[in-house]
């Protein structure tokens, strides 16, 4: 990984594999109340790396894409919050569905599509970009932190 500007960082993954690892190894840094908002076309790496965050955080059971069922719950070392916002019209459809009942809680929220929906969100949370690199499996992996304490996490994984 590279930090290419102060409060970002990128790493580039060669495959699936690649991109689940990187997201096992920022659940190590994940603390109760996070929201991670993922952003990329389709095929991009969303769901690949959510799998690897739930591996990182014990989850036994199989992540997919909660594509029509909106939202899944994972037990894990912190519970994590899989929501997919590709159907969703806006940030207001979160307050429909309870998306406001998970921000105080004591688990990890993890949104595919948060461009869609990044409105409804209060600093601090990381996103997430995912882009297409050089080869058919390589990806561009973007991390933004916005709001306070994400930098210093970020750095850990920087290490790893």
């Amino acid at each position: 990984m590279n930090a290419f500007a102060e409060g970002f960082v990128e790493a580039i993954t060669r495959n699936a594999s690649e991109t689940r690892e990187l997201g096992k190894a920022l659940a190590q840094e994940l603390r109760p109340g996070d929201v991670l908002l993922l952003v990329g076309e389709l095929g991009a790496g969303k769901t690949s790396f959510a799998q690897g965050l739930a591996r990182g955080l014990g989850v036994s059971e199989r992540v997919t894409s909660p594509t029509f069922t909106l939202v899944r719950e994972y037990a894990g070392r912190l519970p994590l919050i899989h929501l997919d916002a590709y159907r969703l019209e806006g940030p207001l459809d979160l307050y429909e569905i309870g998306v406001e009942e998970y921000l105080d809680g004591n688990g990890v929220l993890v949104v595919e599509w948060g461009d869609r929906v990044k409105g409804f969100f209060e600093p601090p949370y990381l996103e997430v970009k995912f882009e297409y690199g050089s080869g058919d499996d390589v990806r561009r992996v973007v991390f933004t932190p916005v709001g306070e304490g994400w930098s210093e996490r970020l750095s850990g994984i920087l290490e790893a």
